[in-house]
């Protein structure tokens, strides 16, 4: 079933990019809310200036046509801002008796007609080469000669500009500001996570071979500290748990050899002491089951080895052919019926023969095991990826039922036994594997599980004498 797409691309973003989207849609929201809400306020303020300016003309027009003063309206007729405030003043008959300069040969600039004391309101736009509309304010004045009309006219431009300029400035700057707001956030998020990706990094190189090792914790007394202090205090229990059960198996399997060995030695004996089928078939099976707890507590103790420190390997001169030759004829002699196949050829390494030969030892085994008709035990030296590193490799294999591709790794895991070598007789206790891959790692090797044509194989490869594989 496929994960929903959110779940998919939150794995595959990182926290800095999550982090630096989520503080650019927050600053992109919050600076469209903050232009909404400015541009409302500005136009509300502008607005209301207009109508105070085109108040107070009106105001001030209406006055001087009450009064019969003439220059007084003359001056009210004349703005400060031509073009953008004018003014006329209408006798009862609604005919122009006075205007502004911009409006002197122009019709009424509105069709209101309050009565007296009374004024009215419209907007409108007139044809004095301004886009915006005016804001019209008529007052019914009562003069000597009747009830006139006073007409003010202010336009709304300025209003109009606020508002452009404002929504300008969210178009314009919203964008910079999200990507400034992101990238910064993208900066700071990551050198703040820097620690926790020193910590990543350390805790990938921590096995069960090297619990000592500790976790970084930053000089910052901050959350991330406390985390690595926490991940560093676990660590010590976990290894002081693990040094105590390496303890408990290296004594267990050291203070068993003794025991093992006596029952091992009276064995023998009982086995060559001539008995009668009766009793000699209990001494047989003793035998062989003290031989084979000797090599699991062997293993056992190696690995308890391992697991406290690194595996210890002896640098000599090895003819690996010569190991290889010992395991061909001890098959062919052990199991008769059995088809040894593969090709030797001469390979020399530096390396520990003894720790080799119990490599060897144990792959063949596992083979024979699992063998119906042939064994192939198989050395060739070849060039590593054709950069002039010589390789020796050993392969091998049966003809049994192949290894399924999910157990080619897990089989090198301990106590690992597949299902068809669960029995006493036939499987092992599982550490063979595990400690040949142990043993091949430390002379700086790899040991694979590899499918064959007919059956399975284990692939050994080792690095060269350097005179070895140009000779």
């Amino acid at each position: 079933m496929r994960k929903p797409l959110v779940v998919r691309l939150r794995r595959r973003l990182g926290v800095r990019m999550r982090s630096a989207l989520a503080a650019g849609v927050v600053v992109a929201v919050a600076s469209l809310l903050a232009g909404g809400v400015l541009l409302l306020t500005a136009h509300g303020v502008l607005v209301d200036n207009v109508n105070t300016a085109a108040g107070d003309r009106a105001t001030q027009l209406s006055t001087a046509m009450a009064a019969g003063d003439a220059s007084a309206v003359t001056a009210a007729l004349r703005p400060a801002s031509p073009g953008r405030t004018v003014a006329q003043v209408l006798d009862s008959a609604g005919q122009v008796i006075g205007a502004s300069t911009a409006i002197a040969d122009h019709p009424p600039i509105s069709a209101l007609r309050p009565a007296a004391g009374k004024r009215l309101q419209e907007t409108k736009h007139l044809n004095l080469g301004e886009e915006a509309p005016f804001l019209i304010i008529a007052t019914g004045v009562h003069t000597p000669t009747g009830v006139q009309t006073a007409l003010v006219a202010e336009s709304t431009d300025t209003v109009n500009d606020a508002d452009e300029a404002i929504a300008a400035a969210v178009v314009v700057g919203l964008p910079v500001l999200t990507i400034i707001v992101a990238v910064a956030t993208f900066l700071f998020v990551g050198r703040t996570l820097r620690p926790v990706e020193a910590m990543t990094r350390q805790a990938a190189t921590i096995t069960a071979r090297n619990l000592h090792t500790r976790l970084p914790v930053p000089v910052a007394d901050d959350e991330i500290a406390a985390l690595a202090d926490t991940m560093n205090t676990m660590l010590d229990r976990i290894e002081t748990a693990s040094a105590a059960q390496r303890r408990f198996v290296a004594d267990a399997s050291h203070e068993l050899r003794s025991p093992l060995a006596t029952i091992h030695a009276n064995a023998d004996l009982l086995v060559s002491a001539g008995l009668p089928d009766t009793e000699a078939a209990p001494a047989g099976r003793i035998h062989t089951e003290s031989r084979r707890m000797a090599k699991l507590v062997d293993d056992l103790l190696l690995l308890a080895r391992v697991d406290d420190q690194a595996l210890r390997v002896r640098h000599e001169d090895v003819d690996l052919d010569d190991l290889v030759y010992v395991q061909r004829d001890r098959v062919s002699l052990e199991h008769p019926q059995l088809l040894v196949d593969g090709r030797v050829e001469p390979v020399r390494i530096s390396g520990d023969p003894e720790q080799l030969h119990r490599v060897l030892r144990n792959l063949v085994d596992n083979a024979v095991r699992h063998a119906r008709k042939t064994v192939t035990i198989s050395l060739t030296a070849r060039d590593s990826g054709g950069i002039g590193i010589g390789i020796g490799e050993i392969v091998i294999g049966n003809d049994g039922p192949p290894i399924p591709a999910a157990d080619r790794e897990r089989i090198f895991d301990r106590f690992v036994r597949l299902d068809d070598s669960r029995s006493r007789h036939g499987g092992g206790a599982g550490l063979g594997l595990a400690i040949a891959r142990d043993i091949v790692t430390a002379h700086h090797g790899t040991l694979t599980a590899d499918a064959l044509t007919h059956g399975a194989a284990m692939r050994i490869t080792l690095p060269l004498m350097s005179n070895t594989y140009n000779m």
